[in-house]
């Protein structure tokens, strides 16, 4: 198949992540006081070269003489740059290994730094062409041999003139010299490799852009290690999602597109229709409708921890997974109702307010400690039993109330029904859900049921109260002071305007659905969602996904990974397998696991296949999604 194709790559920034006399620089000069500066000028003087602002020969002279650098430095770079390939380079040893007789490292680099790298990959010494150093009797480095090809000026050039290849020859760089190659008529085509380094002066001479190695070997069909380029990956990612999900993403080599506020309507529907990822958090509603557009759709992340804003069962039926964050921001929820439960006992955003207006309030009437009062919890999951523990640990007395079985934590009483809470404590923290059931739950006959004088905190979601019914009970004295964290009409973004009849009343707390919007708890859910998104992408793992039937997967070697997902249906197990039967596959594994809606099947063979078995298999009727991982 390659039989007359030649492929001709670059080493610094392109085989390699960095500019190796760079790296070689830092060695050398880790002791000098003026570090920071020749480094600044030796990468100057690299991009003049690159980019072809000063001769090669010149830049290279330059660069050498502010190494002052030897041979001890040299072999000390070799450890570094081993862990320095680029990673879709080295996730491709095998290729490099296959097609060896055929890839040429053609560089302005040094055979002496390159050779240790490229000899890990089984590349001939021969297919290696590069500059050589001069060294003295103490091995420093003194020059480089101005006789060799690749320290002239159009040295690659020249050099693929000299090889006089015939058949195909494809060039992969991310430099100016790289792309002569191709301007010259010597190569077919010239690849802008731009995974580690993005010249713009040369994006628009290539005849393609490779964000990874990955996607030059699927645009030329030919054998790589993973199933599909990452960089087609597209992931869309709204409402300020915070940097660590960005980094996590980016380092997967996914294309990444981020915008500060949520999207609704049509223009939700126009970005999403190429997108494979998207990442929200509670302002953006996927409905059934946003959804009919989402036909590349993969995997959703919920970057909080409701997902109410999203139709889940449509999303099964569409094979989307959905992950969100169920642990991350809980603490600083907790920490946000203990502190307004105190604040809102005291009376001291009423008193600060007070203040600012110029009026001195200065009184112990109507002020309590929180400790000895009875807190009543309404949803004692994760944040509501959390609470409960803290709570408990500075004094009050816990009550709470949950629709499902919850043990207690601590001291904490159980009540068999809301309104037996209500009646008993002091303060009510709601902590439940959105779902239908829930909207106005806390409406006129509950505020009607507390004790006069209640304090009413609310971190969970806007409709699970009767906003109209709030007032009137703080109006009317029977509820004393109330925190509200969430509303059911919220701006998509803060450009937009906000109103409530909650609005100047006193003893009242208002803040913008920020109960876990701190920085630890943004950085904990965007490490944790985006790692679980990428985890499923990459094996299949769908631990911890909201919709999709869970199976925490073992990792796969030497086999290829078969993802089926379909209705839950009879017979869909014994379908697969008589495929798989029919074409003669060997199972190495095999792992299933169903919910209401769909079923989940992942297979593990070793045996090559056709595409009339993948044909097949997509063909089983009650099939949703089909994916192959390798």
């Amino acid at each position: 198949m390659t039989k007359n194709k030649h492929f001709i790559i670059d080493f610094d920034s392109t085989f390699i992540q960095v500019e190796a006399l760079e790296e070689l620089a830092r060695i050398s000069l880790r002791n000098n006081p003026d570090k920071k500066n020749i480094l600044k000028e030796i990468k100057r003087i690299t991009d003049m070269g690159i980019e072809m602002k000063m001769s090669f020969s010149e830049s290279l002279s330059k660069r050498i003489r502010l190494l002052n650098a030897n041979r001890s430095h040299i072999e000390l770079l070799h450890k570094r740059l081993k862990n320095k390939v680029s990673v879709s380079i080295s996730r491709n040893k095998e290729f490099f290994r296959n097609f060896r007789e055929h890839i040429y490292i053609v560089s302005g680099g040094f055979k002496e730094i390159i050779l240790p790298i490229t000899r890990e990959y089984e590349l001939p010494d021969a297919n290696v062409f590069a500059n050589t150093f001069l060294f003295d009797e103490e091995d420093n480095i003194v020059g480089f041999d101005e006789n060799n090809v690749m320290a002239q000026a159009d040295g690659k050039t020249r050099l693929l003139k000299q090889l006089n290849f015939s058949g195909d020859i494809y060039v992969i760089g991310d430099g100016y010299t790289d792309y002569q190659i191709r301007e010259a008529g010597l190569a077919n085509k010239f690849y802008a490799f731009t995974e580690n380094i993005e010249r713009t002066s040369i994006l628009d001479k290539a005849d393609h852009i490779a964000p990874s190695f990955d996607e030059f070997l699927f645009l030329n069909k030919l054998p790589m290690a993973i199933s599909y380029p990452k960089n087609r990956i597209n992931v869309l990612l709204l409402e300020n999602i915070h940097q660590a999900a960005i980094e996590r993403f980016k380092q997967e080599g996914y294309n990444i597109v981020t915008l500060p506020s949520g999207l609704e309507g049509e223009e939700l529907i126009k970005r999403i229709e190429h997108v494979s990822v998207l990442g929200i958090r509670s302002k953006t509603h996927i409905s059934e409708e946003i959804l009919k557009h989402a036909n590349r759709l993969i995997s959703i992340g919920v970057f909080c921890i409701g997902t109410d804003q999203i139709t889940l069962p449509e999303c099964s039926k569409k094979g989307i997974a959905v992950f969100n964050a169920p642990f991350s921001n809980t603490r600083s929820v907790v920490e946000l109702a203990l502190g307004e439960i105190i604040m809102l006992m005291r009376n001291v955003f009423e008193k600060s307010t007070n203040l600012h207006r110029g009026h001195w309030d200065k009184s112990s009437l109507g002020n309590h400690e929180i400790r000895g009062k009875r807190l009543g919890i309404v949803g004692y999951g994760k944040i509501g039993s959390q609470l409960s523990v803290l709570a408990e640990s500075i004094g009050m007395e816990v009550y709470y109330y949950d629709i499902f079985e919850k043990l207690a934590m601590g001291n904490a009483k159980k009540c068999n029904s809301l309104p037996e809470l209500l009646k008993k404590v002091d303060v009510i923290s709601v902590h439940v859900d959105g779902r239908e059931s829930n909207r106005h739950l806390f409406s006129d006959p509950y505020f009607r049921a507390m004790k006069h004088g209640t304090i009413f905190i609310n971190l969970s979601r806007g409709s699970v109260v009767d906003t109209s019914a709030l007032v009137k009970y703080i109006k009317n004295g029977k509820i004393k002071g109330a925190a509200i964290d969430v509303f059911e009409e919220e701006p998509v973004s803060n450009q937009g305007d906000f109103s409530s009849d909650l609005q100047n009343l006193p003893n009242v707390i208002l803040t913008p659905h920020v109960g876990g919007s701190t920085v630890e708890a943004q950085k904990n859910i965007a490490e944790f969602v985006s790692h679980k998104i990428i985890e499923y992408i990459n094996t299949g793992d769908s631990i911890f996904s909201v919709n999709f039937p869970n199976l925490q997967l073992p990792e796969f070697t030497d086999s290829h990974r078969l993802i089926h997902i379909h209705e839950n249906i009879p017979g869909m197990l014994a379908q697969i397998n008589g495929v798989l039967a029919h074409y003669d596959i060997n199972i190495n594994g095999q792992y299933l696991q169903t919910n209401k809606e769909i079923g989940y099947v992942i297979t593990d063979i070793s045996k090559t296949w056709d595409s009339s078995l993948i044909r097949d298999l997509k063909k089983i009727p009650g099939t949703i999604k089909f994916r192959i991982l390798y």
